[in-house]
């Protein structure tokens, strides 16, 4: 990417600007990498713009992602309650979100993802950083066994995504969210928490 000479005041532009060197500066870089200092670099700003418009780097991240959700705000409460129950809990709140208005961004950018290389790798930090992470640390799970987990977790989760809302294979696409909860939910809790023989 061209540095930009020089920082230029706020206006719209500037934060567009702004988005797009995040996602720049993300995609190469990976969320733990990136710094706002990098970012605002890339985009010819102060970083106390990048602050002022956005607030924290999480904040740009899910602004640089298009994200209709804040996993930070929803993840607490979906996970709080037995723990035992947390995968049930989780593919509820998923399936909310798909099935909500904000699904629509989702699915576009699922979509996106597949076909294009820099998208796939915003999306993959953004389901390692901003999803599974936040997962196994709410649910206690061990440092050692956390990765594993938490990505045979997505295989359940995104593959379920995948089927219901973009391939739209029967009868998943048109079955209810809580038969899909009820039969996928506990093949994610045992991803989580049960023992895997010859794994853990």
């Amino acid at each position: 990417m061209v540095r930009r000479s020089g920082r230029r005041p706020g206006n719209q532009d500037t934060k567009q600007s702004i988005l797009e060197a995040a996602r720049q500066v993300f995609a190469e870089r990976g969320f733990d990498k990136a710094s706002i200092r990098a970012i605002a670099g890339d985009a010819g700003v102060d970083p106390a713009l990048v602050h002022h418009y956005f607030g924290t780097k999480e904040k740009l991240f899910l602004a640089s992602m298009n994200s209709p959700v804040d996993p930070s705000e929803l993840l607490p409460a979906a996970l709080s309650g037995p723990r035992e129950e947390a995968g049930l809990r989780l593919v509820r709140l998923v399936l909310g979100i798909w099935d909500s208005p904000a699904g629509a961004a989702a699915v576009a950018l699922m979509r996106s993802a597949m076909s294009n290389e820099w998208t796939a790798r915003l999306l993959r930090e953004f389901v390692v950083t901003q999803v599974l992470r936040r997962a196994v640390a709410e649910l206690g799970i061990d440092e050692k066994e956390a990765p594993l987990r938490s990505a045979l977790m997505a295989t359940q989760i995104a593959g379920l995504a995948v089927v219901r809302y973009i391939l739209k294979v029967e009868p998943v696409a048109s079955a209810d969210a809580e038969q899909l909860v009820a039969a996928v939910g506990p093949s994610v809790q045992r991803y989580l928490t049960d023992d895997l023989p010859g794994v853990f």
